[in-house]
């Protein structure tokens, strides 16, 4: 009867560890079933749903931080809004940097050319004997002023570095700040950057080529790589 009695309770036990086992079995089963259906994505706190692959998620997105959490097809479309106009505002700081840099020249060169056309005057009163004595007091002011202002250039004072290092600080943060919504490969988010990358430029760099000084004669080195 003992015997008999250890019999029934092994298969008993067996029984029961089967059923355990048969039922992780199927609990990996449904979770790995789910995540296929997330299409590879992570869910966090919250609802929110993170894919770490190609993905058209909408409602129960999350960016950058769990408060920007999708919750409606309205609040999604505003996000794209508003990645739009992040990348046309990058463009608009680029811009600005851009038209700084050219200021601070022409600045520097009012300056110059100032100095030059007054000690110009002041030679040509003085010293101008024979020939040179003959030729016109302004045209030899013109001419000096184009000679003396296009040799020089200059460093920016320690106020105007610190406007461009700021500018150079914005863009930078801003064209980070797009490649980390970029990184949550969502496919409408990185289409909404493509579209604000050409509006922004549109409207950003049209500007005249080939103008000298004055004007855009080549593009200037961006602040990140990535970004473009």
């Amino acid at each position: 009867m003992e015997h008999g009695t250890m019999t029934m309770d092994h298969a008993t036990m067996t029984m029961a560890m089967g059923s355990t086992v048969a039922s992780a079995a199927s609990a990996a089963a449904t979770s790995a079933m789910s995540m296929d259906h997330d299409h590879g994505g992570m869910g966090m706190g919250g609802g929110c749903k993170i894919s770490m692959l190609w993905n058209w998620n909408t409602v129960d997105s999350c960016f950058i931080s769990s408060s920007w959490h999708i919750t409606s097809s309205g609040m999604f479309a505003g996000s794209c809004i508003g990645v739009i106009l992040l990348v046309m505002a990058l463009e608009f700081f680029r811009r600005s940097a851009k038209e700084y840099d050219r200021f601070l020249v022409r600045q520097h060169q009012r300056s110059v050319l100032c100095t030059c056309f007054n000690s110009s005057n002041s030679s040509s009163t003085a010293g101008e004997t024979g020939a040179a004595a003959k030729v016109p007091g302004p045209l030899v002011a013109e001419r000096a002023v184009c000679t003396c202002g296009a040799a020089n250039g200059f460093r920016p004072g320690v106020l105007q570095q610190i406007v461009r290092a700021a500018l150079h600080m914005v863009t930078f943060a801003i064209a980070y700040f797009v490649m980390l919504l970029a990184m949550y490969y969502n496919g409408y988010i990185i289409i909404c950057i493509f579209i604000g990358a050409f509006l922004g430029s549109l409207v950003f760099s049209w500007e005249v080529l080939g103008a000298g000084v004055g004007g855009a004669t080549e593009r200037k080195e961006e602040a990140t790589v990535c970004c473009g």
